[in-house]
């Protein structure tokens, strides 16, 4: 069967339509998105730079997954230690609501956020690109997620080190606190369910963080 002119052109003209209403949908999901986990480490194990350092790599990632415009901020602690003022990463994040790269909620509020029915799972608690982050039971598990926080967001005051020396250690002295994204871990015990204060890593390199199931990754949160 041959085309006509005015139908092949319609055709045309359809397909690309439709190409550019996904492309649209797709560019929206992304312009709404406040959250994500990161998909990568730097390198550098639990060396940040410290929170301006961490704060620049969710930035960079954003900004390469199309989001940008957004100000992103690392959900991580900082302990009161000389020279350097304890901080919350329940402060540090904005107030929220916070959608993944799908346009999944994943929290209305820092309140709901830290209550026990956010929206935070293996399956909404997406990278930047979208992608599912390996969780208990996947190998290798990559659940442990760098807070240095207690389970309301704040810091951890003491003297134990529970942000790697603020985000400034690649070394196997100090450690940091983690969550479980995936809310598992080996009992049914709260920590083992706490997606931000779950067990001290083993260390602040790479290699400590994979040794109790890491990766070195983030969550980032959009504050605007």
């Amino acid at each position: 069967m041959r085309l006509t002119s005015f139908c092949r052109t319609t055709l045309i003209a359809g397909a690309a339509a439709g190409l550019l209403a996904g492309c649209a949908g797709m560019m929206g999901q992304k312009s709404d998105m406040g959250f994500f986990i990161t998909s990568r480490n730097p390198g550098n194990g639990a060396n940040f730079g410290g929170l301006a350092g961490a704060d620049r790599h969710c930035q960079a990632l954003a900004s390469a997954a199309g989001a940008g415009h957004r100000t992103w901020r690392a959900y991580l602690s900082q302990q009161e230690v000389p020279g350097q003022p304890g901080i919350n990463a329940r402060d540090r994040i904005g107030k929220g609501p916070w959608r993944n790269a799908k346009g999944e909620v994943i929290a209305t509020s820092v309140a709901h956020l830290h209550s026990g029915s956010n929206n935070i799972s293996k399956q909404t608690a997406l990278t930047e690109t979208g992608a599912i982050v390996n969780g208990r039971g996947d190998t290798p598990n990559r659940h442990d997620i760098l807070t240095g926080s207690q389970p309301d967001g704040s810091f951890i005051a003491g003297n134990v080190n529970t942000t790697c020396g603020n985000w400034t250690q690649n070394s196997a002295d100090g450690s940091a606190m983690v969550g479980h994204h995936d809310k598992m871990g080996l009992d049914n015990s709260v920590p083992a369910k706490s997606w931000n204060s779950s067990h001290q890593s083993r260390g602040c390199t790479l290699p400590l963080l994979r040794a109790s199931g890491g990766e070195g990754l983030l969550y980032c949160f959009a504050a605007d």
